[in-house]
Formats: C-alpha cells, sequence, structure tokens
C-alpha cells in the first residue's frame, strides 16, 4: 500500500508573494481614495451652489465666497474657489442659460519616493432655468 505525499496549498513563498501583490493594491487603494472622496464633495459643493436660489442673481464675489463656505465644510483642499481660471479654480460663466460652476483639476497624492498617484477631475454644474437642477 502506498499513499502519495502531495503537497497542498500555498507555500511560505508564494504566500508572501500574494500578500506582497495584495499589500501594494490596499496601499495605491490608501492613496487614491482621499482624492475620489475630495473629488465627491467638490461636485456636491457645485451642485448646491448652483442649485441655490440666491445664486442664480448673485454676483460672482458671492458666488466664489458660496462655494468657498462649501469647500470648508467638505474639506476641499485642492482648489482655490477664489482662482478665476484652470487649472485648481472655478470659472463661473453667465449666459441666457443660466449660471455654470466649472472645475478642470489634477489631483496629485505621493505614492512611494519620488512617485505620485496623479488624478484628473472636471465637473460642470449649471442651474439652466427650464432644466433639470444637478443632483435634484
Amino acid at each position: 500500500m502506498s499513499l502519495r505525499n502531495r503537497q497542498h496549498g500555498l507555500t511560505l513563498m508564494g504566500f508572501v508573494i500574494v500578500l506582497i501583490v495584495v499589500g501594494f493594491f490596499a496601499y495605491m487603494a490608501m492613496r487614491l481614495i482621499p482624492m475620489y472622496n475630495e473629488y465627491s464633495s467638490v461636485v456636491k459643493s457645485l451642485d448646491e451652489v448652483a442649485k441655490d436660489p440666491i445664486a442664480a442673481n448673485a454676483e460672482e464675489i458671492k458666488l466664489r465666497d458660496m462655494v468657498s463656505r462649501h469647500f470648508e465644510t467638505g474639506y476641499v483642499s485642492s482648489i482655490d474657489p477664489m482662482k478665476k481660471a484652470y487649472p485648481d479654480g472655478v470659472v463661473i460663466k453667465r449666459s441666457s442659460e443660466g449660471t455654470s460652476l466649472s472645475v478642470n483639476y489634477d489631483a496629485k497624492a505621493p505614492l512611494f519616493y519620488n512617485v505620485f498617484l496623479v488624478a484628473h477631475f472636471e465637473h460642470t454644474a449649471t442651474n439652466a432655468p427650464g432644466k433639470p437642477i444637478p443632483g435634484g
């Protein structure tokens, strides 16, 4: 009677390699999630300011102040609401169709040493009369 001794499962070396791969992707996720979380705060802030009835007739400085207050409560630090141009600023355009608030920026997060993760984000919130309000 001969029993076959076969190895089942991972070896220690295979387990270490799997841990390294899983750890690397977990580390990347820990760096990316805050960028996307901040972007969701930016989208929410711009949409709320755009659908605010006061924003329809407010002066540009008042709109920028409203955006700035929303950014402060949403912990947005990548964009300066007082800056009037891309990148890293809020562009306000008025037309006969309504007011639009736009952002177009890159968020960077250090990965290790001098390697960074970069994500590009852009969003436009418009409050046009007769058109659906964003997020509403």
